[in-house]
């Protein structure tokens, strides 16, 4: 829960960076390992890792503009 306050008290171009700094590798590396099994080329599984990995940052945005 500490973690979770400590994400809160940051701004939110902070926020938005350390969602991308965490989300965007994790996604990219896993669909790059998942693709073969779905039958689709490794780098075109990263690049769908890739937008798999941007929605957390979009929740992020509209939680964002939702609070004010």
């Amino acid at each position: 829960m500490a973690l979770l306050t400590r994400f809160e008290a940051m701004s939110f171009s902070a926020q938005l960076i350390a969602v991308a700094v965490v989300c965007d590798p994790i996604g990219f590396a896993a669909g790059y390992l998942l693709a073969p099994e779905f039958g689709v080329e490794p780098i075109l599984g990263g690049v769908y890792g890739l937008v798999a990995a941007s929605v957390p940052m979009s929740l992020l945005v509209l939680r964002e503009s939702m609070s004010g």
